[in-house]
């Protein structure tokens, strides 16, 4: 086994609040978000609040190595539809490369499609962020969508790719993606 980090998702307290503000504020985070404004203290804390207490919401702190280097979160759920949306981010640059983000992607959809028992799985990603979309693709999903000029970043539109995940799909991709991980050196749950 190779030296894969320690990597666990634990649910987003109170106390995590400033830090994702300074996260979502990076402009290698704000880049890849539908929003370009420098995000107050006072927007943040709104958003904060609803995060913790909105049902249709859920959200996680990614540790690497006992460090929070990041945020997942699932987004729409909605149990009478079977389905959610999602997303997630890396705000420590140090952690990229080392398949943090692939851990994250098996937790979530082993989450969604396990505990939930839901049987889709969406997210949108700006079209110019391939290596996310690519990611998903890599674990299953496929491009369902692609909303032209639908985000305006740099004062500029901007396409976003739509990607869907279901269960039949995830059943028939996960033995794939558990051993591309293991390969990786990272512990899985059986």
């Amino acid at each position: 086994m190779s030296g894969a980090p320690s990597v666990v998702l634990r649910p987003l307290e109170a106390d995590d609040r400033d830090q994702l503000l300074a996260w979502r504020n990076l402009p290698e985070i704000a880049r890849w978000m539908y929003s370009d404004h420098v995000i107050t203290p006072q927007e943040h804390a709104r958003w904060f609040a609803g995060a913790l207490a909105d049902p249709r919401r859920r959200y996680w702190i990614i540790e690497a190595n006992g460090l929070p280097v990041g945020l997942a979160n699932l987004y729409d759920l909605a149990p009478e539809h079977s389905r959610t949306a999602w997303a997630y981010y890396l705000a420590d640059p140090s952690t990229r490369g080392q398949g943090i983000g692939a851990f994250v992607e098996y937790w979530v959809i082993e989450h969604v499609f396990g505990e939930l028992g839901l049987n889709k799985l969406w997210c949108e990603v700006l079209i110019g962020n391939e290596a996310v979309w690519r990611l998903h693709e890599g674990f299953g999903f496929r491009r369902e969508a692609l909303f032209r000029q639908h985000v305006r970043k740099d004062g500029e539109l901007t396409d976003v790719v739509g990607l869907g995940l279901l269960a039949s799909d995830w059943a028939a991709t996960r033995e794939a993606s558990r051993a591309r991980l293991a390969a990786r050196g990272f512990e899985l749950p059986a």
